[in-house]
């Protein structure tokens, strides 16, 4: 249940506009004079009645269509006199009084203009009427004019049908050629035609549903579980349930028959009373009531802002109007703009005047527009007004318009900056609250030194030094064009100019018949494009006069260099303008910048997309403005570029289109007020997440914003009532407007009621938005039809402000003026978004073939996805589709210089961020709670996986017997050498000795010993005992001496032990050489046989990183099929969805878990190459530790070998005899 409103919906109407008054009436349209007229507003203050003295009949005027009632205004006699004269015989009066009354008014005019009043009325902003009263009072008039607008209220424009008067609209709908009176008479006679006129047999079926079975009332429980419908995200608290004494106090409120009150019972008629009551209002009344922050900066709030302010048609050829700065600023405007150029003829010769720039528009003065905002400034709101002055003036003029800023607006001006907020970097901008009731400025600017010097100049002496107008750009002025950052066409220029006098004739016609009169002209279509085509835009000038230079201070306009040049400057009161086909530009391609932020993501380093047109924002203020092809009038839609923050969103007023209403509808409802005297709905405050510096918020993301749960909405257009007065057939069209994802358009309708323009039942099945990503920044709109594709009605509701539950949606006007009667009927589903599972199991080959075409055409899509993730994450494409979606073609959107990411691809360090930024999972990853596949990495699972080969496996290797057995062949083929170079010393010493033996004489002896020894006399050896040969046989010699030692002399012993030191050292010298050439053969093949080891171990580790490459490749193979197979089956089970029976909706599912899919895939995916990763440095890792093993082992070989050759060397080392 809504919560009780701290107002009452009855306006207070002041007792001085109850009782009435009667003045002389003046209609400007039908010249129509009425003297005598009583004036009055009736009691609920809906309608102002007058009656002219003397007749029956009154006449009424909605007061919600009366935009302004201002003290005097009354046209001048001298211009007026003929008419008044003729309007007396329209009037049935004589010539004389009116005459009289003329003469008396010339006498007087300042007397007149305070007796008088002018009440401005009309249907739009453009249509408005004037009718002048006369009172015959001076302080009649004054205390008339100090209420003003009695509707103006927020009350009435959220009002319901129970809360407002309909009896002049049914008198308006059924009186059928009888007088008002005789209608009304018959209404009171039949008990005011209650259910009669617009039966509701839908309530009526929804009413007996909720009550018992067979009973004609609702009991209090049932109306306390009817009335707890609402919204599961409301804190109970603040917003608390309804119970048994709510529902009792909305049965003693809305039931009209006494005896069911008492018994605690609702019946029909009470129940449908509640349902168009306040208490069943759509919107959330702290909603509509609550007021928001207003000491933020300026940059952080949208601002209602105009394009082209002056004009009340098309931009060639349209006229100009004074009264349109009126209007506009009354419907909640705090953004004008005024085309200032000199004046050439007529009023306006050498004075300023406001026109569109030589585009056969008429001309304004630029003083009378000066004094308009003035007057209607600050009527509606005490919020700062923003002038943009497009500046083509002279100096002499430019002076003029500086004077006539500060003589007119006087206090209201703000010609320089707060002491609490200077014009310094990094200073930030002042709040509403701080500028209220203040007028800035925004136009060029010299800069500061030489605007100080010229200024001083101007001051000491009156005057400036000569100067001539500049055709180049003045280096002096900072100062933006509104085509700043693109290419002169006709597409990004605001303003075109003409560059052809072929144009003269064109411009003549149109000044020829222009006039005050005429609000617009029509030009042929070849005339307009040939028109259009003659003309240039021409720049502002650049020669600035310091004393309107110096005006400006916070809304300071300078080029757009760049977002990189606008951070490093840090000048919040600096602020650019931009096509809207360059914004798109922007929007679209130079948006994204790779920045690294104080962020828990970013706190190890990782790299995030940060959107820095939105951050531009949070710190600065820019301005769209439409493209100039616009010639219509027509409107960009704005929502794209709320999205990005941007705080100046211009748009053609004059135009009630799409944009417009939602311009309207977005300013209506921002969390304080609806309209009139409500002056915070002029400054909208962005989003938290749109404002805090250390937020990143990419207005074309996909995903949930941080902290911001994503909705579901549904609504269901039960019925209409009074859409129209005519017998005509109709339709409903529901919208949702707001981020590119949640922006739904002209898709879902109801069917068409036919002949039925009164109570038409439509019962549409649901349309359901099941996503909504930011419920913020989101708005519905419901817009009524008729057969014809008319629009009959409609109305913008915020998505986070609506009820859930069975509402009446009161309708608007295209300008968004409240309609009395025609209302929508639907009932409203309001929730947490929750992501369904998705399944099936149909085979695919069960599909028709439209089927399986839906489902191929979209598969493809997230298999290409899955093949190459970078390029489905390409920006520019996924923005360009995302513009498309929301109406704006790709040839509106300009090519503008991408610097930042120019900047960051062409940096050494690029590559290893956008290589950090690809191995380094999104925080949407991280945070993935959905089920995965694939299984956690353990060491166990890796080591199962990896069997390491040993050395005794690799020495059973083919290639190492082999080399084995070549080696032992060598070694023997060596030892046999050996054997027989000892076998053949043996057998020559012994020879030695036997001949020795055979008792030849000492001399024969010793010459042969000489002359078969020839080392015995070298001086290289002295004598040595016997040893023992390496093979442990004893010398041959000593058996020789033995056998002859009893028949040797003493002199042949001498020589026997001579010959046997010789022989013995021979022997010694023999073994060591052979020890030293096997040591060298062993140790060569033992360096040959590790070094095979080693072959062999590299290419066994080979084959098993290749085993297990291959392993992986076969388990993300399998990933892969199983992921393509589960794709397939949700993509099929949405086809099969009988639930889902539009192509578009099935197209938003299949998307809507294509991304889901995605990053549970890319996740699994992620996973498993960690997996892969860790498989792999353990096998290196394990394979390098071998290695180093085999290589030590090998060393130890080498060493063993060592050692052993030294022990045989030293085992063969001969021991003395004595």
């Amino acid at each position: 249940m809504n919560k009780r409103p701290d107002f009452q919906w009855q306006v207070p109407v002041p007792e001085l506009l109850l009782r009435g008054a009667y003045f002389d009436r003046l209609d400007e349209d039908s010249g129509t004079f009425e003297p005598k007229c009583f004036f009055r507003v009736d009691d609920l203050g809906f309608y102002l009645y007058w009656q002219v003295d003397g007749k029956v009949e009154a006449q009424t005027l909605d007061l919600i269509h009366i935009s302004d009632v201002r003290l005097g205004g009354f046209p001048k006699v001298s211009s007026d006199y003929r008419n008044l004269v003729s309007l007396q015989r329209k009037g049935n009066l004589k010539e004389t009084k009116v005459q009289c009354d003329v003469e008396c008014r010339a006498a007087s005019k300042e007397e007149l203009d305070e007796r008088s009043l002018t009440l401005v009325s009309g249907t739009d902003l453009v249509n408005v009427s004037f009718s002048y009263l006369l009172a015959e009072k001076r302080s009649d008039a004054q205390r008339q004019c100090e209420r003003q607008n009695p509707s103006e209220e927020v009350n009435y424009r959220n009002s319901l049908p129970l809360t407002t008067n309909h009896f002049r609209s049914i008198t308006r709908t059924f009186a059928s050629g009888k007088t008002e009176k005789m209608v009304m008479q018959c209404m009171v006679e039949l008990g005011l035609c209650e259910g009669k006129i617009c039966p509701r047999q839908d309530v009526l079926e929804i009413f007996n549903n909720l009550c018992e079975q067979g009973q004609p009332y609702m009991t209090v429980e049932r109306l306390v579980h009817f009335v707890n419908e609402r919204d599961p995200r409301l804190n109970e608290i603040l917003y608390p349930a309804c119970d048994k004494p709510k529902a009792t106090n909305l049965i003693s409120k809305y039931e009209p028959l006494e005896e069911n009150v008492k018994l605690g019972r609702m019946s029909y008629s009470g129940f449908l009373r509640f349902l168009i009551s306040e208490d069943s209002a759509p919107m959330l009344f702290k909603r509509i009531t609550l007021s928001q922050d207003m000491d933020q900066p300026l940059s952080h709030y949208l601002i209602n802002s105009s394009h082209n302010t002056y004009l009340v048609g098309r931009q060639f050829g349209g006229r100009s109007s004074v009264e349109m700065y009126r209007q506009v600023l009354l419907a909640g405007c705090r953004c004008l703009e005024l085309d200032c150029w000199d004046g050439t003829s007529g009023a306006g010769k050498d004075e300023p005047i406001i026109t569109h720039g030589k585009a056969m528009c008429t001309d304004i003065l630029f003083k009378d527009v000066i004094m308009a905002i003035k007057e209607s400034a600050f009527v509606t709101s005490d919020y700062p007004v923003i002038l943009s002055f497009e500046n083509h003036c002279s100096k002499k003029n430019q002076l003029k318009m500086a004077k006539y800023c500060m003589e007119i607006f006087g206090d209201l001006l703000l010609s320089k900056p707060l002491p609490s907020n200077p014009l310094k970097p990094s200073c930030p901008l002042p709040s509403p609250n701080q500028l209220k009731r203040k007028i800035l400025i925004k136009s060029k600017r010299l800069s500061p030194d030489v605007e100080q010097r010229q200024l001083e100049q101007f001051l000491l002496l009156g005057q400036l030094e000569e100067d001539t107008e500049e055709v180049a750009e003045n280096p002096d002025v900072i100062g933006d064009t509104d085509s700043e950052a693109a290419a002169l066409t006709p597409d990004n220029v605001a303003h075109p100019e003409e560059k052809s006098t072929e144009a003269t004739s064109l411009r003549n016609k149109i000044r020829s018949i222009a006039s005050p009169r005429i609000k617009d002209v029509i030009l042929s279509k070849e005339e307009e494009e040939r028109l259009f085509a003659q003309y240039h835009y021409t720049s502002a000038t650049t020669n600035i006069h310091p004393l309107l230079s110096s005006l400006v201070n916070y809304t300071h306009p300078v080029k757009f260099g760049g977002f990189d040049v606008a951070e490093q400057a840090d000048c919040h009161f600096h602020m650019s303008s931009f096509s809207e086909s360059t914004g798109l530009g922007y929007l679209k391609t130079s948006a994204i910048e790779l920045v690294k932020y104080d962020l828990p993501l970013a706190a190890s380093g990782v790299c995030v997309h940060v959107y820095i047109f939105s951050s531009y924002n949070k710190r600065q203020m820019s301005r769209i403005y439409p493209k100039g092809g616009r010639v219509d009038s027509s409107n960009y839609l704005p929502q794209i570029f709320w999205n990005a923050g941007c705080q100046m969103v211009s748009l053609n007023f004059q135009t009630p289109d799409l944009a417009m209403q939602l311009n309207q509808g977005k300013f209506e409802y921002n969390g304080n007020c609806g309209s009139g005297f409500c002056p915070e709905r002029r400054y909208l405050l962005k989003p938290d997440f749109m404002r805090r510096p250390n937020r990143i918020f990419d207005p074309f993301s996909e995903s949930p914003v941080d902290g911001v749960v994503a909705a579901y909405c549904s609504i269901r257009v039960i019925s209409g009532q009074f859409l129209s007065d005519k017998k005509i057939g109709t339709y409903v069209e529901v919208e949702m407007y707001g981020l590119p994802t949640d922006t739904i358009r002209k898709e879902f309708k109801t069917k068409l009621v036919p002949a039925n323009g009164l109570n038409p039942i439509y019962n549409q099945e649901p349309f359901v938005f099941r996503k909504v990503v930011l419920p913020e920044l989101a708005v519905l709109r419901f817009a009524v039809y008729d057969e014809n594709g008319k629009l009959l009605g409609q109305r913008i509701l915020p998505l986070d402000g609506l009820q859930p539950g069975y509402r009446h949606i009161s309708l608007r006007t295209e300008i968004n003026f409240p309609m009395t009667l025609p209302t929508l009927f639907c009932h409203i589903v309001l929730k947490t978004y929750i992501p369904e599972g998705l399944g099936g199991s149909q085979s695919l080959a069960d599909l028709p073939s439209s089927s399986k075409q839906f489902l191929k055409n979209h598969f493809a899509d997230i298999v290409e996805a899955l093949s190459d993730p970078k390029s489905y994450l390409a920006t520019l494409e996924n923005r360009e589709k995302q513009m498309e979606h929301m109406g704006i073609r790709k040839e509106d959107i300009d090519e503008v210089p991408d610097r930042q990411l120019c900047a960051k691809v062409s940096s050494p360090d690029s590559d290893k961020v956008f290589s950090e930024r690809s191995e380094t999972p999104s925080s949407s990853i991280k945070n993935l709670t959905s089920r995965s596949t694939v299984k956690v990495v353990k060491d166990a699972d890796v080591l199962e996986m990896i069997k390491l080969v040993t050395v005794e496996e690799l020495q059973r290797e083919k290639a190492f017997t082999k080399l084995t057995k070549k080696h032992q062949k060598e070694y023997q083929c060596l030892k046999h050498r050996h054997v027989k170079q000892r076998l053949e010393m043996q057998r020559q010493q012994t020879v030695s000795f036997e001949k020795l033996a055979k008792g030849k004489s000492q001399n024969a002896l010793a010459k042969e010993l000489r002359q078969s020894f020839p080392r015995l006399h070298d001086g290289h050896t002295s004598p040595l005992t016997i040893t023992k040969s390496l093979d442990g046989t004893a010398p041959p010699t000593s058996n020789g001496l033995d056998d002859r030692s009893s028949v040797v002399s003493c002199s042949q012993a001498s020589l026997i032990r001579q010959t046997v030191v010789l022989q013995t050292r021979d022997w010694s010298d023999l073994i060591k050489r052979q020890l030293e050439l096997e040591h060298s053969l062993r140790k060569a093949h033992l360096e040959e046989e590790w070094a095979l080891i080693k072959k062999l171990l590299i290419r066994t580790h080979q084959e098993q990183r290749a085993s297990v490459k291959l392993q992986l490749e076969t388990e993300f193979k399998q990933l892969r099929q199983r992921q393509t197979k589960k794709s397939m089956d949700d993509s099929k089970a949405i086809q099969l969805d009988k639930n889902v029976k539009k192509k578009a909706e099935k197209d938003r599912r299949v998307k809507e878990i294509q991304e889901k899919n995605c990053k549970i895939f890319l996740e699994e995916r992620r996973r498993l190459a960690l997996k892969h990763r860790r498989q792999e440095e353990i096998l290196i890792n394990l394979q390098e530790e071998q290695m180093q093993q085999v290589e030590k082992e090998a060393v130890g070989a080498v060493d063993l070998e060592e050692q052993v050759y030294l022990e045989a060397l030293l085992a063969v080392k001969p021991e003395t005899l004595v």
